[in-house]
């Protein structure tokens, strides 16, 4: 909701003085409270009035929803996506129009949006914030039916206290049955976070979070314990952060799954990356790469010398990129060692070390002890440090292949970056072949897609004029049951590849900033990561607003 908007509306209504509007602002800021309960704490206007006056102005009607209890089929006409994602709940319904109360009954759009996917009309009321989201909360988090089941059976305890041998059996069967329900909606991590007054569990799927049915708080230790004991954990240490590894198998196929304890005011907060041999083709081909990129990779991985770098901000694919380079270059006839942390994927042919700091075996180390196991080809999951960066130079120097990543958020940025830890220019002009960047994107689901026309101020953002585009049709997902109503279903790379031929060399040797690099590379033909992004844009495979995002 727009605060200072509202505020504003209801100074020029004389509802409130005209001085309070900044400190009110900064509070609602502060205390993350709602508008409603800082107006009524500093006696400016009841919360009961200021939705009276909210609903006036909007030409609808405040509603009470404390003691709201929804039936499950006024509950089944929005969709647990529609709801999550527009911050919506169903209030009423009369055969012909469907009553909602919105988190934000000022974002129209939402509204537009619903309305468009429900094919239905739809009349907004006024309710109070905390009210609508505790309803989104209850009856919208992911997994919320299968749940409520086992939920019942795990008893009514005090909050800290341990489970007795007779819960057991639904705690086990509670943690199974939400790794299932993550994994089967394709998931990335899955997140146990404890609060003060909650426990609340939820999970990435293409890049978006979004929240299951949460358990009672007093659970909390007791399904940690349960994932702690499940990846060989010590569940007596509850004050260190902690690494570990669960496998497992779901419905039929092998999955690993990377888990990290981290100690907080509340109790332990639990992270499980989801690692999914069969929902990630670990080949080039299956990445989706344009074809002059595909084969710049095919070229660049043969070289018998030299250090190709892929680059981009966490969770960008970088690793799931080099695996693929890997995957190609491993032959009987090739001697190929990766220094990884962790070890995400076991690749058969492959030797494949785990860095491990706490004792510490290093990136520098571990790339000390590869150049005296006659290697021909290798992977150091990540430069970190000027050691690491100058051992990988030497070793690329000294006949070597080197495949590495680097967080930076463009192509051109490692070679500064590279500078900025201490690596002389002249190694890097020496070693360097190529540097790809990526990011990953957001698929419009092919079941719900729908073209439209963007407006002027869109297609500016983009930097584009209606002249340019012509007669290029754009889309979006109106949202439906195969990508629960988000729009979206998978994701896909888009890369901008650095190429560092003789004119970037000179530029590098004379320490040239990132924007001339970026520059000049795109003088020679580079293709940026925005433009990438248009050309998915332009395919029907994404939308606006995702290129603008991560672009």
């Amino acid at each position: 909701m727009n605060i200072s908007l509202v505020l504003q509306m209801l100074v020029e209504q004389s509802l409130i003085p005209e001085e309070s509007v900044d400190d009110v602002a900064f509070e609602v800021n502060q205390t993350g409270l709602s508008l409603a309960k800082i107006l009524e704490k500093n006696a400016l206007m009841s919360a009961d009035e200021f939705h009276v006056t909210l609903a006036q102005t909007l030409g609808t009607e405040a509603v009470n929803l404390a003691e709201f209890e929804p039936p499950q089929e006024l509950i089944n006409m929005l969709p647990v996506g529609l709801a999550q994602l527009h911050q919506a709940f169903p209030v009423g319904w009369d055969g012909q129009t469907l009553r909602l109360a919105m988190v934000d009954p000022f974002h129209h759009q939402s509204l537009e949006d619903i309305r468009f996917s429900l094919g239905i009309d739809l009349q907004l009321v006024i309710a109070p914030v905390d009210e609508v989201m505790e309803l989104i909360r209850r009856h919208y988090s992911r997994g919320a039916g299968e749940l409520k089941e086992v939920l019942s059976q795990m008893g009514t305890g005090e909050d800290g206290v341990e489970l007795d041998a007779a819960s057991e059996a639904p705690i086990i069967r509670y943690v199974d049955l939400v790794m299932q329900q993550a994994i089967m909606d394709r998931a990335s991590d899955i997140h146990f976070e404890p609060f003060e007054h909650d426990f609340k569990i939820r999970y990435r799927v293409d890049g978006a979070l979004y929240e299951m049915a949460p358990p009672p708080r007093h659970l909390a230790s007791s399904i940690i314990s349960r994932v702690k004991v499940m990846s060989n954990l010590n569940i007596a240490e509850r004050r260190l952060p902690q690494d570990g590894r669960i496998q497992r198998e779901v419905g039929g196929r092998a999955v690993d799954m990377r888990v990290s304890t981290l100690p907080t005011q509340f109790g332990e907060s639990v992270v499980l990356r989801v690692l999914d041999r069969s929902s990630v083709n670990l080949s080039l081909e299956a990445l989706g790469l344009p074809k002059n990129l595909h084969n710049y990779l095919l070229r660049t991985i043969e070289l018998p010398n030299g250090i190709f770098i892929v680059t981009g901000p966490t969770g960008s694919g970088k690793t799931t990129t080099l695996y693929a380079c890997l995957e190609k270059i491993n032959s009987i006839d090739s001697k190929v060692l990766t220094a990884e942390d962790p070890v995400e994927f076991d690749i058969d042919g492959i030797i494949q070390v785990p860095v491990n700091e706490g004792i510490g075996l290093t990136f520098a180390r571990v790339l000390r002890a590869f150049l005296r196991q006659d290697p021909d080809r290798i992977m150091v999951g990540e430069t970190r440090d000027v050691e690491t960066a100058q051992i990988a130079i030497q070793a690329s120097l000294t006949g070597h292949l080197v495949l590495t990543t680097l967080h930076t958020n463009d192509a051109p940025g490692a070679v500064t970056r590279l500078i900025d830890m201490g690596v002389e220019p002249f190694m890097i002009s020496a070693s360097l072949e190529g540097v790809l960047g990526q990011r990953l994107i957001r698929k419009i689901c092919s079941q719900c897609r729908t073209p439209y026309e963007p407006t002027e101020a869109v297609l500016d953002q983009l930097g584009l004029s209606p002249h340019e585009i012509g007669d290029r049709q754009f889309y979006y997902g109106a949202g439906c049951a195969n990508c629960n109503s988000t729009g979206y279903r998978g994701r896909k790379g888009i890369y901008e590849l650095l190429d560092v031929n003789e004119p970037i060399r000179e530029l590098i040797n004379q320490r040239a900033p990132g924007v001339v690099l970026k520059q000049k590379a795109i003088e020679l033909g580079m293709t940026t990561l925005r433009d990438d992004g248009l050309r998915l844009i332009y395919d029907g495979e994404t939308s606006i607003e995702e290129v603008l995002k991560y672009t």
